[in-house]
């Protein structure tokens, strides 16, 4: 699908653009230890923005591309809440690190979910997928006779 194919791909570049941004101000906040936070949040956003598009495909071989079908909503509320447990994992093992820095952390991530979200937006907005599927009527002439 090169609608998930151009998220992955923008979502890549908006990771790498939050990564050194985030790491420059990360650095300039608190050190090394808030470019370590940057950096890892510009991951997590982007592994993020990685499982919604596996999930979208999987679902897609899963359900056999009929969106109507249960196991595609199934597969795709599954990924979300893949992810919103590894959110939920990470933020408790990495909340006491002494090489963390909570707030860094917190923004880039933050960051690096909005953009993700405009970037999907923005994808869709200008994919030319059709909205639906209608055969059209022939080109040649008319079936109906011709007035001559």
């Amino acid at each position: 699908m090169p609608i998930l194919k151009n998220t992955i791909l923008f979502g890549g570049l908006l990771a790498v653009a939050i990564a050194l941004v985030g790491s420059i101000i990360g650095y300039l906040v608190d050190g090394s230890v808030g470019l370590v936070s940057a950096l890892i949040g510009a991951a997590m956003a982007f592994v993020f923005l990685g499982v919604t598009a596996g999930s979208i495909l999987l679902a897609n071989r899963i359900a056999h591309s009929d969106f109507l079908n249960p196991l595609f909503f199934v597969t795709v509320l599954g990924g979300w809440l893949l992810k919103f447990a590894v959110f939920l994992v990470l933020l408790f093992v990495l909340k006491d690190q002494p090489w963390i820095n909570n707030v860094v952390l917190l923004l880039t991530v933050i960051v690096g979910v909005v953009g993700s979200l405009v970037v999907d937006v923005v994808v869709i907005a200008r994919s030319r997928q059709p909205y639906v599927d209608v055969e059209l009527p022939a080109s040649g002439p008319s079936s109906e006779g011709d007035n001559a």
